[in-house]
Parts: structure tokens; sequence; C-alpha cells
């Protein structure tokens, strides 16, 4: 196992090639799996596992495998109208199951959107295969179970075995599955070691040498564990087969993980299916890890949490920095933006904990600051050193952007600049792989969105890695982060939310990228909020505990509509009439924040007592336009979009055009959200394939995106 060391940063100069320094740049960053907390020495943990599925009894590993072999549920037939199947079309509210069960084990499933479609979709079977293991004996006797079993496949890390990339490809549920491999550590005196789990989905416990380490629950939110106690510190048996004992090499340690998921609906699931298949805009589930893991190397004092918040009206960064303990440490900052310096200075950690500004002057920039924005992606680097009576024990590399973001109740603001949001709505889905996407395949997503002119992405219903958010930063690219949806209200879903919430916040709160928090969509998990005041209240507490730990962005509580407290009226209308959707909004803001705007919903804007809020109106959901332009293997018999199908790419085009064009002459909305990036499985309305591939010419879909609400001088 290779212990990398991070290379330094290199000088730069003015002189530099600006294309190929800035790719240099990112490359470098993308070379540590967090490119925002970058430590010179870690092991990559990701790569070839062993693993291994528990068996379920046999009658019901028959059931499951009949069950599955059923198809998949579809939504319509291909190029039948679907103008109302819509995410709109929720599950309808599910009676709670018992509360007090156990968390791993799966309740009955709520019932399944609907969908208004031409061709009825068949009925969903009595016990969905998705579920039909949660009372098999064999499978419950597995969740209990510690005991580690014979490994008898491997698995290619971070990717979930249901997906080829994978290298298991099993599309079968099994909700219990083991992990376990090898790796090598040079340990050093005085150090920590750190074990970074990015997304393990969803309960799961961690085993070193035989010794249990600790367990996490949440399948979507970053965890760690200080691991040094539990490694091997002598040498000698460097692998299972005495490979390094006659070298003297670092004896292997056995990394083991069991994961446990039920795919409860009152879990975050986000946009996996619970069904025994396939259905609407549900997918295929992912289960287990299916994000980065890495192990670091620190001092035994240590910087831990960190929270950057830029000031361009007053010219600062405040920084909140905590180490891990309560030693007599002190920290040392260093800025400097393309390796030229810009200031340096040092603070002393009160109760683990130092919080302090950092004026921000650069002469070089026009104004003093170089400020960041999707067209000009200015990041400073911050270097940091902790360190205890003049010796340094920790070091950590990050970087920052310039910028604030604010509302007046009518307009957006990005640097105290109008601003109109043109945002795609991306699901992050990969071909053969699900919700994982490698470095290079988000940055061809990002430049593909941005060649055709929309200046930012809804990361819809999942917590994009570290590295998606990363490049979004350092390719000028806006980010929504949305918090994937639970299905089911009561106790156990608000647990399982605020459990994954903090972490959610803290791992976007540093991205200058990050626009506004998503917290819930289209009232999934709420159903009953129109009328229903404990519901309202919990959206309205995920909305303040947002706000609370990060004032300096826009929050949304529940995109879509039957809204509470939010800082933007998001709005989501897939008529597929230009004219009918434009005399649904132009000119009746009142009416619309009152009322019930859409016909394809019928949902009212604002929950009853919070109509009259004064914020912005976004449309962050539209179009979703229909068309399978190859890709994928060609069509498929299941796919599905908004509107009448047409094989005809330059129909679609013009579609595309007259709703975005409707959407941007509402004369009080302030952007807009295009459903979607990219076909997703089933849903094959995206702009790209499902090869991530343009469907259309780029320069058609820029001309309409850019024919209205562009801003700036033009330099000539």
């Amino acid at each position: 196992m290779t212990q990398h060391t991070t290379a330094e940063t290199p000088d730069k100069t003015a002189n530099d090639k600006p294309a190929v320094d800035a790719k240099n740049r990112i490359d470098e960053r993308l070379g540590y799996p967090n490119p925002q907390r970058v430590r010179k020495t870690w092991i990559d943990l990701n790569g070839q596992w062993d693993f291994y599925i528990p068996p379920a009894s046999q009658s019901a590993a028959v059931n499951a495998e009949t069950e599955t072999a059923g198809g998949a549920e579809t939504v319509g037939e291909s190029g039948t109208v679907a103008v109302a199947a819509s995410p709109a079309a929720e599950p309808a509210a599910a009676s709670p199951d018992d509360e007090s069960a156990d968390p791993t084990k799966s309740p009955t499933a709520p019932t399944a959107p609907a969908a208004s479609v031409t061709a009825a979709a068949p009925a969903a079977p009595a016990k969905p295969a998705n579920n039909a293991l949660y009372d098999d004996p064999a499978t419950l006797a597995a969740v209990e179970s510690d005991e580690f079993p014979a490994f008898d496949r491997t698995i290619e890390v971070p990717y979930s075995y249901t997906f080829p990339k994978s290298g298991v490809n099993e599309p079968a549920y099994h909700p219990v599955v083991w992990y376990r491999r090898e790796f090598t550590v040079e340990r050093h005196p005085g150090k920590r070691y750190l074990l970074n789990f990015e997304a393990v989905d969803y309960a799961c416990e961690v085993w070193i040498n035989g010794r249990h380490v600790g367990g996490h629950t949440g399948g979507h939110t970053p965890f760690v564990f200080d691991v040094t106690r539990y490694l091997r510190t002598d040498v000698g048996n460097a692998g299972r087969n005495g490979a390094g004992a006659e070298h003297g090499l670092p004896q292997a340690n056995e990394l083991v993980v069991k994961v446990i998921d039920f795919n409860r609906p009152d879990q975050p699931l986000g946009k996996q299916s619970w069904k025994d298949a396939n259905f609407a805009c549900w997918y295929t589930r992912t289960i287990g890890i299916w994000q980065s893991v890495w192990l670091e190397e620190t001092g035994a004092t240590y910087l831990d949490d960190l929270i950057m918040t830029p000031s361009v009206a007053e010219s600062k960064l405040t920084v909140d920095a905590s180490i891990n303990d309560l030693a007599a440490a002190d920290l040392h900052y260093e800025v400097s933006f393309r390796g030229s310096p810009i200031t340096h200075g040092s603070v002393s950690f009160t109760g683990g904990r130092a919080r302090f500004d950092i004026p921000i002057r650069d002469w070089d920039a026009n104004s003093g600051i170089r400020l960041w924005s999707p067209e000009s992606p200015d990041l400073y680097d911050i270097d940091f050193i902790v360190t205890e009576q003049g010796r340094p024990v920790d070091e950590v590399s990050s970087y920052f952007g310039m910028r604030d973001i604010a509302s007046d109740g009518r307009l957006i603001f990005l640097n105290d600049q109008k601003y109109y949001l043109k945002l795609l709505l991306n699901q992050g889905y990969y071909k053969d792989a699900g919700l994982t996407g490698t470095a290079e395949e988000v940055r061809g997503d990002i430049e593909k969105m941005k060649a055709m002119g929309f200046n930012g992405n809804r990361i819809h219903q999942k917590i994009e890695s570290h590295h998606a958010l990363y490049l979004c930063d350092a390719l000028g690219f806006i980010a929504w982060a949305e918090f994937p949806s639970a299905y089911e209200f009561g106790p156990r879903l608000i647990a399982n939310v605020e459990r994954e919430l903090p972490a959610y916040l803290a791992k976007h709160v540093n991205h200058p990228s990050v626009f506004a928090y998503v917290l819930m969509n289209e009232s999934w998990g709420v159903f009953d909020v129109a009328r229903d005041r404990r519901q309202q209240t919990f959206v309205d507490s995920l909305y303040w505990q947002a706000k609370a730990y990060d004032p300096s962005r826009l929050v949304v509580g529940n995109d879509g509509y039957e809204q509470t407290m939010t800082d933007i009226c998001t709005l989501h209308d897939y008529n597929a009439d230009a004219a009918e959707l434009l005399k649904t909004f132009q000119g009746r803001e009142d009416e619309v924040k009152a009322g019930a705007p859409s016909p394809m919903s019928g949902r009212r804007a604002f929950c009853k007592g919070y109509e009259r809020r004064q914020v912005p109106v976004m449309i962050t959901e539209y179009g979703g336009v229909a068309y399978e332009g190859g890709g994928d293997g060609g069509t498929r018999g299941d796919s599905w979009g908004y509107g009448r199908r047409t094989d005809d790419p330059k129909q679609v085009v013009a579609r595309i055009r007259a709703l975005t064009e409707a959407v941007m002459a509402i004369d009080y909305c302030v952007g807009f959200c295009y459903t979607q990036t990219t076909d997703v499985e089933q849903e094959v309305n995206g702009l790209l394939d499902h090869d991530h591939e343009y469907k259309f010419d780029p320069d058609e879909i820029r001309s309409i995106l850019l024919s209205a609400h562009t801003y700036g001088y033009v330099q000539v």
C-alpha cells in the first residue's frame, strides 16, 4: 500500500500560461481525497477489497429472485404523454409503522408515488422484493452477527455492489454486506492516524485488527475515526502469507467493515427506490461504501473543525478553528494567491478553539480583492500550521473564495451585484457507477454545463463528493446543496435527518460555490405539511438550524411548493405549453404566492400563514423534455419524460427554447433550474445522454440561455 506524501505547491508567476496554470492547480488538489483539507501524508484505501454477502434463507431468496424478475415498474409507454408524471406526484403519506422497531429492520414500504399517464403502470407486488428479506431469519441473524465471514469475492471501492463498476454487479437486494482489506502504514512517534469514510450507506461497524473501532449511522455524510491505538506497531508478517517479514516491513493491518441497509423509508434515501424495482423518478439503490476511504497522518494535536466565512463588504475572512484537545497550542496561517503572499499571522487556541478575522487586501487585484464568481472563480490558498511550544505538530492546506450572497426580498445578489441564476438539475448518476462519479467525469459534466450557458447546478437529492464540490469552486459553477429526502414522517425520520444535518452543513460550509441549502423537496417525507403543524414546525426547525450554523447563505426549507420558512419562493411547473406557463405566472406575483399556481401539481406555493413572505421567486423545476438520442445502447422500454415524446431533436430544442424564454420573461422571476443535466436510468429528459455526451448542439442551448438576463461589461 502506497503511503502518499502530498507535493508542495510550486510557486506560480504571472508569466505562467493561465489555462495550464489553472489546470495544474486543480489537479494538485484533486490528488488528495478532500481538496479543502490537504495533509501531506496519507494512504488511499480505495480500490479492491474482499467482499461478502450473507445468504438469505432459500425460500426468501427464491421469493426475492422471482419478484425482482417481474420487471421494472414503468411510467407510461415510450412516447406517451406524461405531462403530470412529475416528481410532484409524490408518495402519499403512509401510515406510520411501529416507531419502536429496530432501525436496521425494514418496515412495510409506503404507498408508491402515482403518476398520471396514458398507460397504467403495473401494480406493485404485495411484498416488494426490495424488502422481501426484512423478516427472513437468516438475514436477521446476519444483522446481529459480528463474526467475520469467509470472504468469497472482491469489490472495487467506492462503488456500490449494485453497479457494474463495482466488479460485483449484483442486481438482487441484500441488506447486509461485509468488506475487508489489508494495508500497511509506517507509524511515526507523536503522530495520530485518522480513518476517513466520505459516505457509507447506511449503518456500518468498523474493526481494525479484530478490534471494534466504532460505528456510524447515516448514508450520505462523512465520518472519521482516530485509529491510532488499533494499528500494529511491530514489523514482521506484512500480510496473510508472510510477505515482507524478512525485510522488516511494517506488519499489515486488517480493516473490516460491516454495512446494514434496509432502505427504510424513514431514513434519508434521496432517489433510491424502496420498491422491488425502479419507478417514476426513483432509481437503483446504493448500498455500502460509495465515496472515498483514506487514512491520514496528523500530529497528536491536530486541526479538527474549520469554518471560513468571507465578507467582501468588510474585506475579511472570519475563521473559526478547533483542535482535537485542550492543548496550549497556536495556529499560524499564510494566505497566498497563485504563489504570491497576501498576508500571514498567528493566534492562540483557548479551550481548543480560535476565532479571528484575517484582513484580505490584494493590491494586484483591480478592486483590492479578487472576487469569486462563475465568471472569475478566483481562489486564495490558505495554509495552517498548528504548533505546540513553537514546534509544528499538524499542517493543513486549504483555500477560500471571497464572495457575498444576499437577497433584498425581491432580487438575489452576488458580490453586491444583481445575479440571475441559470441552473441545471443535476442528480449526479453515472453510467455503470450510480452515484459514484470520478473527478474526471464530474469535471466533464461541469465543463459541458458551462458550455451550454448555465452558471450553476442544483445538486438534487444527493450530497456530492469533496472532489465534485471543489471542482464547482475551481471551475466557477454555483451549487445548490440539497439534503436527500426520507419518505415517512415520524420520530424516526426526525432523528435520522437530524443525525446527518450537521455533517451535511459542515461538508459544504467552506465552499464558495455553494449558494444555497435545500433541506426538503416537494414535501417528500412531510406529505401533510400543508395542514399538519408538526410537519411545518419540523421544516422550520431545519431552516433555523441551517441559519444558525451558516447565516451567510440562502436556505430553502421545502423546494417546489407548500413552503414554510424559506429565503426563496421556489416553484415547480412542468407545463409543456410555453404560452400557458407564462400566463400562469406573468404579472401575478402576489396571486402566485398566495395561491396554487401550477396546474401540474395543484399544490399551494406556501402553507397557510406563510404566503406573504417577501422573498425572491424562482422556477426551480421545469422543462424535462423527453428525448432518447442514443447512448447507453439506444432506447429502453421503460423510459419517460415530460410532455409528448418526439424523435426529432430540432423539435426538442424548439420546446426547450420556448419554455426557457417563457420562464425568463416572468417579470419578477430571478432565476430558474431546468430539468435536467443527464438521462438517469429510466428518466430520459437530460441535455446529456446516459454516457454524459451532448444530445443537442451546445451552442444552440447556449444561445437560448444568453438571449436574456446577461450582465457585465463587454470588452472590445
